[in-house]
């Protein structure tokens, strides 16, 4: 029995665990490195042809994404997930998979033009088609043989629906060891979804550590701080644009608002308008419907139960075409407009912040987490100025964030979770970055007296004897001068720093004259140093 760490190893995205045992190789989850990588993974040691089978926590492509190029590679065992994981990889699969030939026949265009060799997409469409007729879906706390000595039970995780910790029994040469791989752990007292599950006992567990340094700054009352937005928005004729995952807080927000309809909690704008643009949230609010009964929480079920549909509502509009997209903003209405991506790095939101930032009455309202160097982190850290379509576009209109609204347990979270197991001999800490990684490792030491190691790409561990047989070292992966898409995000940043300076300036006045000049020095020599 052989465990290798792969990736999300002191990072974040791209999970991936490869095992040893009983005659078989298999994965748990192989995600696509999203953002930021600063460390190099190794590579699977065994071609994918070889791969007898997968087992997948949940549906986000940082735990997924990468299961089309498996396929590609000559895989053709079984994926084994929730059936609500198998629905919706359904859709996103197809989705990434549209978006990596999208993407190649996109940069092939610019290389053609320069002469130069044609992109290749990561995979393609029917590369994913083909992922997608492998998966074998499985009910949540059922016990289910994999192969002759591995089993697995998939035990709700309330991160996502259908998400799942999956707890693996290894039976080999008459020693049976338990193994737990939370997947992403929800956070508590969410919409739609139940809490996370607890887990009785195992010998050893793989666990996140996304916010394993911080806790989240819950409001009072998700609903409440909503309302406040949209009631102070519309008061003053101005519309909630809303980034939006499409997977996930979509549903939550349209939970959220159902509610806000319902109790009658908006003075004087009655039967508001919600317009979702996004066919891919379209398509998992559909799913989410679909797999109510085996995922939805008891608040939620209430509605199901009276027969209402908790994420639908009179005056909720889906935009599918671009055609339908481009409308929206023909609506002069308050409104609520919610769009994908999340953080503002592609897709339709782009198209309604360049129609909305620069108006004065509107409220740009972020949901969910933003990571560095995205257009999304920019606005919340004040930009003034973005560049949206070539076009500089002038920040407006009013920047809020909803805070505490996050699918991920916080630290606080991870620590009951972690020790609601019993008979724990090791925690391995991955999915998180390298401070939230180290942090939590020490965390459960300090809290839990636990024996716990926060491995990083190519560590392996023997399963049968419980020790740590490579204990690998962090390979950094060299700074690449940014291009391409990339430019973009900086030159945001650049405009950031801009307005910086300019308010700098703006308040210089009452310093001494040494002062000013020292700085109108050091900034005509900066000037001079880049030939501006």
């Amino acid at each position: 029995m052989k465990m290798t760490f792969i990736g999300a190893t002191h990072e974040v995205t791209g999970s991936c665990t490869y095992i040893e045992a009983c005659g078989k190789k298999f994965l748990v989850d192989f995600g696509m490195q999203q953002g930021e990588d600063l460390f190099e993974n190794v590579q699977i040691p065994t071609a994918p042809g070889n791969i007898d089978f997968v087992l997948l926590t949940h549906a986000h492509i940082d735990h997924s994404g990468m299961l089309p190029l498996l396929f590609a590679g000559g895989f053709k065992g079984e994926i084994h997930s929730t059936e609500a994981t198998a629905n919706l990889c359904n859709v996103m699969l197809r989705d990434s998979a549209h978006i990596q030939e999208f993407e190649a026949e996109w940069r092939s265009r610019k290389a053609k033009r320069r002469g130069e060799k044609e992109y290749e997409p990561l995979y393609t469409m029917d590369d994913a088609l083909g992922a997608i007729s492998l998966f074998v879906p499985h009910a949540y706390d059922k016990e289910v043989e994999i192969c002759e000595g591995v089993s697995a039970v998939f035990r709700d995780a309330g991160h996502l629906l259908g998400s799942s910790s999956i707890i693996v029994k290894i039976t080999e040469n008459g020693v049976t060891k338990s193994l737990v791989f939370s997947g992403d752990i929800g956070n508590t007292e969410q919409p739609l979804l139940r809490d996370p599950q607890y887990i009785e006992n195992a010998d050893y567990v793989i666990m996140e550590s996304t916010y394993g340094n911080r806790f989240h700054d819950r409001p009072t009352d998700y609903v409440t701080a909503l309302t406040e937005v949209l009631q102070t928005t519309f008061d003053r004729g101005g519309s909630v644009i809303i980034p939006s995952f499409a997977v996930g807080r979509t549903q939550e927000m349209l939970y959220f608002i159902r509610r806000i309809k319902d109790e009658k909690l908006l003075k004087g704008h009655d039967g508001f308008p919600v317009y979702v643009d996004s066919p891919l949230a379209i398509e998992a609010t559909d799913i989410f419907i679909s797999n109510r009964e085996s995922c939805y929480d008891e608040e939620a079920l209430e509605y199901v139960r009276k027969g209402i549909n908790p994420i639908s509502f009179e005056g909720l509009i889906r935009a599918v075409s671009s055609d339908e997209s481009k409308a929206i903003n023909n609506d002069n209405r308050p409104k609520v407009i919610i769009s994908a991506s999340g953080m503002c790095e592609a897709g339709r939101i782009k198209h309604h912040l360049k129609h909305n930032l620069w108006k004065p009455q509107n409220t740009i309202l972020f949901v969910g987490y933003q990571a560095g160097n995205t257009l999304g982190r920019n606005l919340i850290n004040g930009a003034k100025r973005v560049k949206l379509f070539g076009e500089t576009v002038n920040v407006a209109a009013q920047i809020k964030q909803l805070p505490g609204v996050s699918g991920h347990a916080d630290a606080k979270g991870l620590i009951n979770w972690a020790k609601a197991i019993g008979g724990v001999k090791k925690y391995f800490v991955v999915h998180g970055d390298d401070e939230s990684a180290k942090s939590f490792t020490q965390k459960l030491k300090d809290e839990l007296g636990a024996d716990a190691y926060a491995p990083y790409s190519g560590a392996e561990f023997d399963i049968a004897e419980g020790v740590i047989t490579v204990d690998a070292e962090p390979i950094p992966i060299p700074k690449k001068k940014n291009s391409g898409s990339n430019m973009n995000v900086y030159y945001n940043d650049l405009i950031t720093a801009s307005d910086r300076l300019a308010r700098l300036i703006q308040k210089s006045e009452g310093r001494t004259n040494a002062d000013m000049r020292k700085l109108a020095e050091a900034i005509n020599i900066l000037c001079d140093d880049w030939a501006l």
